[in-house]
């Protein structure tokens, strides 16, 4: 199975993951800036987001991610992600360490990670109001729960219509991915590792303790920032992402 995708732009390739609670559309504030900087831009959609048909079997979003980038014949590419789309990241560059050039983890899950109080409380509200039906009140709750205090308006209503979505979708999915199966040590790129101070526990924890697992590892702390920077403020953090591709693989002038 092929995701649902596109591409932009001219210049070295960087691959951007979404959330879980969002699509590949979160990361539209940063097309203009990336292209303009001189890279080629990838974006996908997850099974069950987007545009992106839900799974009928068991899957492994790592793994589809693999083999788009196979289908693309992409050797050679950046890798950016936002919270699942971040432990996706990290399970593709462990897979595939001689191909990803650098990379940017925003407020990253991470393989393995045993979820804290806070998160299990919101898994647990989450699926109640899943099963009960109600949709509006477990988007609402995404919202709360993973907004920062600098997401406006108009963040608000684009993330509600992508979460929206994506539980309308996965009321037929059958299974839900699971992970690749990875050693952080394999990952031999230069990462980034983006937390905000306003995220949950949870996040910056596996900020904090990734650059010890990863060995070309650096942390940057938001003190702005919820769970969704790159849509918070996307112009400053485009321009952190841009800064630090330009360290490992400068686009072409």
């Amino acid at each position: 199975m092929t995701l649902s995708y596109d591409i932009s732009g001219d210049g070295p390739t960087v691959v951007l993951l979404h959330s879980s609670v969002c699509d590949r559309r979160m990361w539209d504030p940063q097309l203009a800036p990336l292209h303009k900087a001189g890279y080629r831009v990838v974006r996908c959609d997850f099974r069950g987001f987007g545009e992106t048909p839900v799974a009928y079997g068991p899957f492994s979003d790592a793994e589809d991610v693999c083999a788009l980038l196979d289908h693309l014949r992409l050797d050679r590419f950046a890798l950016i992600g936002s919270s699942h789309g971040g432990e996706v990241a990290i399970e593709v560059a462990a897979l595939r360490p001689a191909a990803v050039t650098s990379l940017a983890l925003l407020c990253a899950a991470m393989p393995g990670h045993m979820p804290g109080s806070a998160l299990s409380a919101y898994t647990r509200r989450k699926k109640t109001l899943l099963a009960a039906g109600d949709i509006p009140g477990a988007v609402e709750l995404s919202l709360t729960t993973w907004l920062g205090p600098l997401a406006d308006d108009g963040v608000r209503s684009q993330v509600r219509d992508m979460q929206r979505h994506a539980y309308e979708v996965q009321r037929a999915a059958e299974y839900t991915s699971t992970a690749a199966g990875v050693d952080l040590a394999w990952i031999t790129a230069p990462c980034l590792v983006v937390s905000g101070a306003h995220d949950m526990a949870d996040f910056r924890e596996i900020a904090g303790r990734l650059p010890g697992q990863v060995e070309r590892a650096r942390h940057l702390e938001l003190p702005w920032a919820g769970h969704f920077p790159s849509l918070e403020r996307p112009d400053e953090v485009s321009e952190v992402l841009i800064g630090f591709l330009n360290e490992t693989r400068p686009a072409r002038s």
